[in-house]
């Protein structure tokens, strides 16, 4: 995930809106969201080399959790453990979650630089790593955006990281767009009428994909491969356990998006056994990857 939109607004029906957009090699497989952790309730897109992902939803809390690529100092490669692994265990989790890894310094040593998200309908909550130093900001009520580089947006609020950094063009560009045009994130509404404006902005081909400040890019490496964004996620969330879930598998085609399955409440597990909670292999994949 290299861009998230988290807009808080604790007296709205639909408190919790995120927009991820996940920019990655496009050869790296991957599969749409769906519950692919067996005897886990979780809901996120599956990232095939890792086995982890890069968002996941925790459909009956509801909660959300998705992490961005950092920037600073590796992981040893003989040691490295996968991102992908740190927002399923936020989703499941929560905040908790989070703030035992801030106080983990031989757990985080194990993990690139990252920006690790999780949000429920009353509170969104940041961890920082960049491979020396981990930091928390509690994001509050307003529209932030996030980027490589931090938390980019509102720059009043930016973390300590960001504030030192040179300017995100994307952020100088989109945030205050975003943060005018917030939608409803109705679960009832069509994608247009719950997303409005957020859908344009997301799909976003100024500047062209090639130039630093785009939301939707797309890089032609010299070593053949190509990074890109490869999928969009748009998340809202209700103080009454509501949710809203819709994926975008191709950014650059607006007719992609579709609304995610949700399961019915109640509706079995599939691998947990009736009355077993989860062990811990079956919610964190525990793979080595650069991913």
């Amino acid at each position: 995930m290299c861009t998230v939109v988290v807009s808080l607004a604790p007296e709205d029906q639909m408190p919790l809106l995120l927009l991820g957009i996940r920019d990655e090699f496009t050869g790296r497989p991957w599969q749409p969201p769906a519950r692919h952790w067996p005897g886990s309730p979780l809901l996120g897109g599956l990232d095939e080399q890792a086995g982890g992902t890069w968002l996941a939803v925790h459909p009956d809390l509801p909660r959300v959790a998705c992490i961005l690529n950092g920037r600073g100092q590796f992981a040893p490669p003989g040691h490295r453990r996968s991102r992908g692994e740190l927002p399923l265990r936020a989703a499941e989790e929560g905040q908790p979650a989070l703030r035992k890894l801030h106080d983990d310094p031989e757990i985080l040593a194990r993990y690139d630089p990252f920006y690790l998200v999780c949000a429920d309908p009353a509170a969104v909550l940041l961890l920082g790593w960049d491979g020396q130093r981990a930091a928390l900001s509690e994001l509050g009520p307003a529209t932030h955006v996030l980027t490589n580089a931090g938390h980019m947006y509102p720059p009043s609020s930016a973390t300590a990281d960001a504030k030192t950094a040179e300017p995100d063009p994307k952020a100088v560009r989109f945030g205050p767009k975003f943060a005018t045009s917030r939608p409803s994130g109705d679960p009832a509404a069509t994608l247009e009428d719950a997303w409005g404006g957020w859908l344009t902005l997301a799909a976003a081909d100024d500047p062209p994909g090639t130039e630093p400040g785009a939301i939707i890019v797309r890089r032609e490496l010299p070593d053949g491969r190509v990074w890109g964004s490869t999928s969009a996620s748009l998340v809202a969330l209700a103080q009454d356990g509501g949710l809203r879930y819709d994926f975008q598998p191709v950014p650059a085609d607006p007719a992609t998006w579709y609304s995610v399955a949700l399961p019915q409440k109640n509706e079995l597990i599939p691998g947990a056994a009736a009355g077993r909670t989860p062990g811990r292999s079956a919610r964190y994949p525990g793979r080595t990857s650069s991913g």
